[in-house]
C-alpha cells in the first residue's frame, strides 16, 4: 500500500526542524537538546516503557523556572505547527483522505442519477436549498489572530512548495520566508494580554470572510456549476447560493453583560463597512478589466453614449460604496442618517454587475462575464450588502422582567405572576393594538432599558442585516409573543424570525407541546407566514444529561416538531446549535447532518460554527471550499435519500440505553457529593476563569456554582487532564448493560443500518482515542486531596470499561484502527501534548500550594500549556 500521508510527514518535519533552528538560535543548543529529549522520553513513555515514563516525569520535575515557560512554548508551537499542516493536507495533491478529484458534490450527483433523479429535481431542489453557518465566538477559540494570519500564511507556503515548479533558488527563498514565519511565531506572545470585547470578536468573524470565504464562495459556487454541467447537464442559476452566513458575534447577550446594545449596533455598521470595503477592492478589479466598448442597448441606454461604458457604470457603484463605507465608519457609534448615495439595499449591488453581466452575455463576450465579474456576482448573492446577518439572543427571564416592570408601572399586575393564558392573552391584545404600549415618561431600570435599547437599535437597520432573535431558555408561547411584541414597540416594521431554544432535558421533551400550542394561535400563524424556526441546544442538554441521553432527546424532539409542523402545514427550519467537541453536540458536520430523523433536513436550516472549528474549517480558502461542499453534499442527501425510521426495537433499544446512561451520568455528576469538589481539584477549571479567551464570562452567574457553569469550560476543563469524562460518562455502562442482557445483535444490527446510533458510536469511539488514563491518574495524584481520589479511581475504571465495550463493538484490538487517518494525527501528537499535561499538573499544583511565592512567568506558562493541550486535542479542545 502507498504512504498516503509521507507528505505530511515530510511537512511536519519540515516546520518541526525549521521551529528547532528558531529555539537554538534564541535559547541556545543545549536547551534545544534538552526539548528534544522530553520529546523521546514522552515518546517512549507513550510506547509503554516504564522507564522513559520515570525519566519523563525527572526530567520535567527537574526544569529550573527560566526553563519552564520556554519549555511549554516549545511544545505549544510544534501542535499549532502540526494542526497547520494537517489542516493544508487535508486538501493538498497528496491527500488521499480527501482528495480533490473526489468532489463529494461530484459523488451524491452519481449517487442520485443512480436512484434516477432527473436533472430538473436535483437543480429545483439544489436551487431551493438555504444551509446558513452561524459563526459564534463562544471562547474555544485560543489562539490569537495575529498568530493565524502568521499560520494561513505559512500554509500558503506549503501550498506553493506543493503546487508550483520552482528552482533552487526559489525553494531556498521559500524555506526562508517559511523560516521567518516560524520565528516569528515563537517571538509572538501566544496569551491576549486582555480579553477580547465582542468587537473584536466580530472583527475576527470578519477576518475570516475577509481572507477566506471571500475567496472560497466562489470557488465552492464554480466547482459546483462545473460538476452539475459535466453530469446533468445543466448549471445552477447564479442568484443562487446554497450556503450562508450568520454571525452571533456582537449579538449574543446571553450571559454576556459586555454585549450592549451600542455595541451590537457598532458591530452592525462594522459588518456594512466591511462589505463596503471588500466590493471596493472588487471594483478595482473589474474596472481595470472590462475596458470593451460593445455593451447591450440596455447598457448604452443607462449610461449613454459611452466608449467605455462598463467602466462608466461601474465607476458610479464604486462612487456608491466609498459613500456606503464612509457612512458605515461615520455612523459606528453614533447612528446617522444615510444620504441618498448611499447603498441600502441589496437590489442596489446587484442591478448594475447584472446589468453588466447580461450585456457581456448578450455581445458574445461569455469568457469575459463568467471571469472576475461571475465571482463578484457570486460574493453579492451570498454576502449581501451586509457582509453576514447578526442574530441576537438573550435569556427569555430578561423580557419576561421588561413586561413585569412595565405592567407594575402601568399598575396592570405583575406579569411575572400571571398564568401562560393570562400572558398570551395581554400579549395578543398588545400585538393587535394600534396604540403605543411604553409611555414616554416610563424610566425603566438599567437592566430592562438595555433590552429595550437593543431592540430600538435592531429598527434601524434594513431587514437584510439582521438574522433571527434567539429566546434563550424558553418554555412557553409567551416567551416568544412577549420579543415579538417588544419589536413591534421599538418601531421594528419588518417581520423578524423570534426563535424558541430548547436546551435542557425537561426543555427538549416539551418542545413540541409549546411549539404546537404556539402555531394554535391564529394571530402568530398569520405572522410567521408558513415558516417556523426552532433552536435545538446541544451543550446544555449533555451537560444537564450526558451525551448519550441528550442526543436522544434532540432526536425525538426534531421528529416531534416535524410532525406538529407538517400537521397545521408550516415550513420547519431547524437550527442545530452544536459546538465544536463530541460532548457539546460536535463531530463530522457531514456525518451529523446525515444522522438526523429522517424530514427534519428540510429546504433550510441552520448550523452554528464555533470558536476555533470556524479557522479548521474555513480558514483556508481551499479548506473552506471543501468544507462547504460537504455541508451541501450532506444536506441535499438527508432531504433526496433521507436515513431510515427508525425500527421500534431500535427505539425501545434507545429509550433503556439512555436511561441507562442517564442514572450513571446524574448518578456521579449530581448525586455524588464528592464529584464537585474533585472536578475543582482535578482539572484547571477555576484557572480557565482567568484566561483571556473571549468577551463571555465563564458562569452565567458569577455567585453560582458548577449548574451555573457554561458548557464550554465544562468540556475544556476535562479535556485538560485527558479524562474527558462530559463526552464518554454513562454511555460505556449503558452499551455493556445491553450486552450483558444478551442484546448484541440488536446494537449490531442498529450499528449497520441507522446512522444515528452508529454515530453515536463512532464520535465515543474517536473521543476516547484522546483520553489517557496514565495523565488522569496523574493530574489525581499531584492535585487531588486523598480522600477524594477513590472518586477518580471510580472514573477511571468506568472509563477503562467503556473503551472495552466500544473496542468490542467496533472488533478492533486498538481504538480508530478503521480511521487510520484520525489514528495517525492522534499518534503524531501526543508526544508533544503528553509533556504539556504533565507540565500544567505540576505548574497547577505550584500555583494551588505556594500561591504567594510563585513568580509571574508561572500563570502564564500555565496559560500556554492550557493553549497547547487545545491545540492538541482539537475537536475536543
Amino acid at each position: 500500500m502507498p504512504d498516503t500521508h509521507a507528505a505530511l510527514r515530510n511537512n511536519v518535519h519540515l516546520l518541526g526542524e525549521l521551529l528547532g533552528n528558531t529555539i537554538k538560535e534564541h535559547m541556545g543548543e543545549q536547551f534545544l537538546d534538552k526539548v528534544e529529549l522530553i520529546r523521546q522520553l514522552a515518546k517512549a513513555s507513550r510506547a509503554g516503557s516504564k522507564a522513559g515514563q520515570e525519566a519523563l516525569l525527572t526530567e520535567l520535575k527537574g526544569l529550573t523556572d527560566d526553563e519552564l515557560l520556554p519549555v511549554t512554548r516549545a511544545f505549544n508551537q510544534f501542535l499549532n505547527l502540526a494542526n497547520i499542516a494537517e489542516q493544508y493536507h487535508t486538501i493538498s495533491k497528496h491527500s488521499q483522505q480527501c482528495p480533490l478529484e473526489l468532489n463529494p458534490i461530484a459523488e451524491l450527483l452519481d449517487q442520485l442519477l443512480a436512484r434516477q433523479f432527473s436533472a430538473d429535481a436535483i437543480i429545483e431542489n439544489l436551487s431551493k436549498l438555504k444551509i446558513e453557518l452561524v459563526l459564534t465566538a463562544h471562547p474555544t477559540e485560543i489562539t490569537r489572530r495575529t498568530l493565524i494570519k502568521k499560520y494561513e500564511e505559512i500554509a500558503n507556503c506549503l501550498y506553493v512548495k506543493d503546487h508550483h515548479y520552482l528552482s533552487g533558488a526559489e525553494e531556498e527563498q521559500l524555506i526562508h520566508r517559511l523560516q521567518q514565519l516560524v520565528s516569528q511565531a515563537w517571538h509572538t506572545n501566544e496569551i491576549r494580554e486582555e480579553r477580547p470585547t465582542p468587537v473584536d470578536e466580530a472583527r475576527w468573524g470578519f477576518s475570516t470572510i475577509e481572507y477566506s470565504l471571500w475567496y472560497a464562495i466562489p470557488r465552492f459556487l464554480r466547482q459546483l456549476n462545473q460538476q452539475l454541467k459535466l453530469r446533468i447537464k445543466r448549471g445552477l442559476p447564479i442568484d443562487i447560493s446554497p450556503v450562508r452566513f450568520a454571525s452571533w458575534m456582537g449579538g449574543d447577550r446571553d450571559g454576556n453583560p459586555n454585549v450592549t446594545a451600542a455595541v451590537t449596533h457598532q458591530v452592525l455598521m462594522l459588518s456594512r463597512w466591511m462589505a463596503a470595503d471588500l466590493y471596493l477592492r472588487d471594483m478595482d478589479t473589474l474596472i481595470g478589466e472590462l475596458s470593451m466598448n460593445e455593451c447591450s442597448q440596455r447598457l448604452l441606454k443607462e449610461v449613454g453614449n459611452q466608449s467605455e461604458p462598463y467602466r462608466v457604470l461601474l465607476k458610479k457603484l464604486q462612487a456608491q460604496l466609498r459613500a456606503t463605507r464612509d457612512w458605515a465608519e461615520s455612523a459606528a457609534h453614533t447612528y446617522i442618517e444615510p444620504t441618498k448615495e448611499v447603498l441600502l439595499f441589496k437590489e442596489d449591488l446587484l442591478a448594475p454587475l447584472q446589468l453588466c453581466y447580461q450585456s457581456l452575455q448578450d455581445c458574445g463576450m461569455h469568457v469575459i462575464a463568467d471571469g472576475p465579474l461571475l465571482d463578484t456576482l457570486y460574493r453579492a448573492h451570498c454576502f449581501g450588502l451586509n457582509l453576514i446577518k447578526l442574530d441576537i439572543r438573550q435569556d427569555s427571564s430578561r423580557h419576561g422582567d421588561v413586561m413585569a416592570e412595565l405592567t407594575n408601572y402601568l399598575e396592570l399586575g405583575d406579569y411575572q405572576t400571571w398564568s401562560e393564558e393570562q400572558k398570551q392573552a395581554f400579549l395578543l391584545r398588545e400585538l393587535a393594538s394600534k396604540r403605543p404600549l411604553l409611555p414616554n415618561q416610563w424610566q425603566p431600570s438599567a437592566e430592562v432599558k438595555e433590552v429595550i435599547d437593543t431592540c430600538r437599535v435592531l429598527s434601524r437597520h434594513e431587514p437584510h442585516a439582521i438574522g433571527s432573535y434567539i429566546i434563550s431558555m424558553a418554555k412557553q408561547p409567551s416567551d416568544v409573543l412577549a420579543v415579538i411584541l417588544l419589536l413591534k414597540e421599538c418601531g421594528v416594521q419588518h417581520r423578524v424570525p423570534v426563535v424558541p431554544l430548547f436546551e435542557t432535558l425537561n426543555d427538549l421533551a416539551n418542545a413540541d407541546d409549546v411549539i404546537k400550542n404556539l402555531l394554535g394561535v391564529s394571530w402568530y400563524r398569520d405572522y410567521i407566514q408558513g415558516s417556523q424556526e426552532v433552536m435545538i441546544g446541544y451543550s446544555d442538554s449533555a451537560k444537564d444529561a450526558g451525551t448519550l441521553m441528550a442526543s436522544w432527546a434532540q432526536y425525538q424532539a426534531q421528529e416531534k416538531l416535524v410532525e406538529v409542523c407538517a400537521e397545521v402545514g408550516v415550513k420547519l427550519t431547524l437550527f442545530h446549535g452544536r459546538g465544536g467537541s463530541i460532548g457539546r453536540g460536535g463531530g463530522p458536520a457531514h456525518a451529523a447532518i446525515l444522522s438526523q430523523p429522517p424530514g427534519s433536513i428540510g429546504e433550510r436550516m441552520r448550523i452554528t460554527e464555533q470558536g476555533e472549528m470556524i479557522r479548521f474549517k474555513f480558514g483556508l480558502p481551499n479548506v473552506a471550499v471543501r468544507s462547504l461542499a460537504l455541508y451541501t453534499n450532506a444536506a441535499l442527501e438527508a432531504k433526496l435519500i433521507p436515513p431510515p425510521v427508525p425500527k421500534d426495537s431500535w427505539r425501545e433499544m434507545m429509550n433503556s440505553l439512555t436511561e441507562t446512561s442517564l442514572e450513571a451520568y446524574r448518578g456521579v455528576v449530581k448525586e455524588n457529593t464528592d464529584f464537585v469538589p474533585y472536578f475543582r481539584a482535578a482539572t484547571p477549571e477555576q484557572e480557565l476563569a482567568k484566561l483571556p479567551l473571549g468577551s463571555r464570562p465563564a458562569k452565567r452567574k458569577t455567585s453560582g456554582g458548577l449548574e451555573s457553569l457554561r458548557a464550554i469550560p465544562w468540556i475544556f476543563a476535562w479535556t485538560q487532564n485527558r479524562l474527558m469524562l462530559p463526552s464518554w460518562l454513562g454511555s460505556g455502562e449503558a452499551l455493556q448493560q445491553a450486552l450483558d442482557n444478551k442484546q448484541e445483535t440488536l446494537i449490531r444490527d442498529m450499528m449497520a443500518e441507522w446512522p444515528f446510533f452508529r454515530a453515536r458510536v463512532n464520535m465515543l469511539e474517536m473521543v476516547l482515542a484522546k483520553t489517557d488514563l496514565s495523565l488522569a491518574a496523574y493530574y489525581e495524584q499531584r492535585l487531588v486531596p486523598e480522600p477524594l481520589q477513590a472518586l477518580g479511581a471510580e472514573l477511571r475504571h468506568r472509563l477503562a470499561n467503556t473503551v472495552e465495550v466500544v473496542r468490542y463493538l467496533k472488533k478492533v484490538h486498538e481504538l480508530l484502527s478503521d480511521e487510520p487517518w484520525i489514528q495517525q494525527s492522534i499518534a503524531l501528537r501526543n508526544p508533544y501534548t503528553d509533556p504539556l499535561n504533565v507540565l500544567q499538573a505540576e505548574l497547577l499544583f505550584r500555583l494551588r500550594h505556594d500561591a504567594e511565592n510563585i513568580k509571574p512567568f508561572i500563570p502564564q506558562a500555565l496559560m500556554v500549556t492550557i493553549a497547547g493541550i487545545a491545540a492538541g486535542m482539537r475537536n475536543t479542545g
